[in-house]
């Protein structure tokens, strides 16, 4: 039997740093944030990509 493989934390920075568009709980997430609507944060990371920096600058945050 194989040992299990040890859980790393190593995906989960990048993982914060990004906003993924399609998924409505981090959209949610990034709206109730900053205190706009969900569809405006779905436009922010279309027009800038999926960087949470550079959405919330987009946002005005």
């Amino acid at each position: 039997m194989a040992a299990a493989k040890k859980k790393t934390a190593r995906g989960r920075k990048q993982d914060r740093a990004s906003v993924a568009g399609g998924q409505k709980h981090e959209v949610g997430y990034e709206a109730k944030k900053t205190g706009w609507s969900a569809p405006a944060v779905k436009k922010a990371v279309k027009k800038v990509g999926n960087s949470r920096k550079r959405v919330e600058k987009r946002l005005g945050r």
